[in-house]
């Protein structure tokens, strides 16, 4: 491999030194998908054949067409790119793929530089204090991913699993978030993590359902716990529907808010639903890759509708702050599609599910169907219009109330 770096999008490609970083963190890759796209990007001047990509990256012409499919899709999940979008690969029909980003090339920096140039996460850290006195420690996955999580709090445990943004060391001061952590601790620990590709953790990509429940896995280890009641709020409703199926002798019990069943794709009726959430989404994933205000304005007026402006501006900062805009597409992009009505249906523990009645991001129906999947689970509509509760609505305390008084009814010492 050369020894020049490659540009594009937000992207550094350093073939030499084996790294590929994202907004300038690194970011882990599978060796051979590195290799896939270190030859694309290399030979971006012409159209490589499926042959060609099997003789050079795998050594052999003899290796099933589909594994390079495999691959190539690994590849384009990794840059945020897809087979339908073609932002960066191109398939050419009958002849094979070209990268077709605009590209800038510039000699490579010594490895210490590279290693200077992608210190935003401290590797080496182990745990560090932030201004409201949570502990941030650290803890590694089967799969040696990297995850940052904290406690908070005194008592009994209360995990809640990650979901669609985290950045630990920014939403514990957070006014949009504060009153969580407020609520959530009231005689209890609150344990929480940011998920792999977010925040303090290993900025991954192409990450799925599975490595989601690893992280959530890694986080219970570390922390101890045995048997546990899980909350999960908005996107992370379903890895917690699909945790507590898989791992029913941990869930003690679970508790929804703003969840569903199937993502917006998924759960399309007909034709002109999947039109009107694939455009949704296209909008979305538009507004990510150019990180256009207005674009993630709009989308931060879906989780805060009965809130002023002020509050899509702040949630719109703190995307840009807690993920990289080709995570947050792919992960956008993943959740739509993402289904978990099977796991619902083999969740044993009981359930608590809480939603707005007039949420925009998720209806109400979604929340229904979550009951009517899960056998023991009762069902509390709140009146408001935010997917993500605030603090000054009537909703909050109504929330807080049934939350707390369904986990004392939690046998003691079960925690």
């Amino acid at each position: 491999m050369g020894s020049e770096t490659y540009h594009f999008g937000q992207f550094d490609l350093d073939p030499s030194h084996g790294q590929l970083c994202c907004d300038r963190r690194p970011i882990r890759i599978k060796p051979q998908i590195f290799a896939l796209l270190c030859y694309l990007v290399e030979h971006r001047d012409r159209v490589v054949s499926p042959r060609e990509l099997l003789e050079t990256v795998w050594g052999s012409e003899f290796v099933t067409r589909a594994a390079l499919t495999t691959a190539l899709r690994a590849v384009r999940l990794t840059i945020g790119d897809t087979g339908r979008q073609q932002r960066f690969i191109r398939t050419v029909q009958g002849r094979g793929y070209q990268f077709i980003a605009e590209t800038t090339v510039a000699p490579t920096e010594s490895a210490s530089a590279a290693g200077a140039a992608t210190t935003a996460v401290p590797i080496a850290a182990v745990e560090t204090t932030t201004g409201a006195r949570d502990t941030i420690r650290f803890c590694r996955t089967a799969d040696g991913v990297r995850v940052a999580w904290a406690v908070t709090g005194a008592g009994p445990p209360l995990v809640r699993t990650a979901n669609w943004l985290s950045q630990m060391d920014l939403e514990r001061t957070m006014p949009m978030f504060t009153h969580w952590f407020e609520g959530l601790t009231r005689g209890r620990r609150l344990i929480r993590y940011d998920e792999r590709g977010y925040g303090l953790s290993d900025w991954t990509m192409g990450f799925t359902l599975e490595e989601w429940i690893e992280d959530l896995d890694a986080v219970a280890g570390a922390a101890g716990l045995d048997r546990f009641p899980l909350l999960g709020v908005s996107q992370g409703g379903p890895l917690a529907v699909a945790y507590a199926a898989r791992r029913p002798e941990r869930v003690s019990r679970l508790i929804l808010n703003a969840a569903y069943a199937r993502g917006r794709i998924a759960r399309a009726r007909d034709a002109a639903e999947h039109d009107e959430a694939d455009l949704d989404l296209k909008l979305t994933l538009a507004g990510w890759h150019a990180q256009d205000n207005s674009y993630q304005r709009f989308f931060g007026s879906q989780f805060f509708a009965g809130s002023p402006p002020q509050r899509w501006d702040e949630f719109t900062s703190f995307q840009k702050r807690s993920v990289s805009s080709a995570n947050g597409a792919w992960f956008l992009e993943e959740q739509s599609r993402l289904d978990v009505s099977d796991f619902a249906r083999r969740v044993s523990c009981p359930t608590l599910i809480v939603h707005s009645r007039d949420d925009p991001r998720v209806p109400v129906s979604q929340a229904t169907e979550l009951a009517q999947l899960i056998a023991d689970s009762r069902l509390v509509l709140l009146e408001g219009r935010n997917h993500l509760l605030t603090a000054d609505e009537p909703a909050w305390p109504r929330f807080l109330d049934e939350l707390h008084a369904f986990l004392a009814e939690e046998e003691p010492g079960r925690g």
